[in-house]
């Protein structure tokens, strides 16, 4: 067994299902494991279970069959160090009533982390997604995208190893979701991160990704797993070559095959 072997995934889903109490079948038997330092991406049409898979991933919800393993071991051995992670939602979620930093220092406040400390804590998260300037402004002072940034500061004031994305640039104009994008794969490399990222888009997907996993619904499963090769930073020149052109058009012509086996079982 090799160094490489020897070293746990970061999370792993085995033979994991889900049925909600409803009676949907969110997910078949799904296998999936992400190694440290990738960037996994989760694309599939609606339902296909992408954010049902990143939620059990979160240990937000239980499977109903299988396991998850978290670098090796049960959640119950996460949060010490090199094995916490951070979790954003589609929206950001953001308290209203509170400025910018209060809203990144909640989970520092719920862990009763002394206050200096998670004082420098925030603004060090500030300052990694460039909103220093920003620490005392309500969330209504902010643009949508500024407003996804304090999202993702809160998340990575905890200082997670791994960071669990569901869909967070979705509702962003293609301008500052590019620029975002750029901004994710900048504190992916700089914070050596394992980030696993949900996505409709196909062009982000290929984008951001060191390995995209395509899903298929009716019940949710995995239908392909495609690697990207290409080295980051990626660039406008990566979005203009052919190479980024045919991978898009490989994982559109997927997902049409999995909408087109979900036409075909409605």
């Amino acid at each position: 067994m090799t160094s490489a072997d020897a070293t746990p995934n970061v999370v792993e889903a085995r033979g994991v299902t889900k049925i909600y109490p409803n009676g949907t079948h969110a997910l078949a038997p799904v296998d999936l494991a992400v190694r440290r330092g990738e960037l996994v991406t989760l694309l599939g049409p609606s339902g296909c279970g992408k954010s049902t898979l990143l939620n059990l991933a979160a240990g937000l919800i239980e499977p109903t069959e299988g396991e998850l393993r978290w670098w090796g071991g049960a959640l119950a051995a996460t949060g010490g160090s090199g094995r916490r992670f951070g979790f954003v939602f589609q929206s950001p979620t953001l308290m209203p009533w509170a400025r910018v930093a209060a809203n990144v220092r909640l989970p520092l406040d719920l862990e009763r982390v002394p206050r200096p400390d998670a004082d420098r804590r925030v603004a060090e998260a500030l300052a990694l997604v460039g909103l220093e300037q920003f620490a005392q402004h309500y969330p209504r002072e902010l643009s949508g995208g500024m407003q996804m940034r304090v999202s993702i500061a809160r998340a990575l004031v905890t200082e997670p190893d791994l960071l669990l994305m569901d869909e967070p640039f979705g509702a962003l104009d293609e301008f500052t979701r590019n620029r975002l994008d750029d901004e994710l794969v900048a504190l992916w490399s700089a914070r050596n991160l394992t980030i696993v990222f949900v996505t409709h888009s196909i062009h982000e997907a290929v984008y951001l990704s060191t390995r995209v996993v395509v899903m298929a619904a009716r019940p949710g499963r995995v239908l392909a797993d495609v690697p990207i090769a290409h080295t980051h930073p990626r660039g406008d020149a990566f979005r203009a070559s052919a190479e980024y052109g045919g991978l898009c058009a490989r994982l559109s012509g997927l997902v049409a095959a999995a909408g087109a086996e979900e036409a075909e079982r409605a």
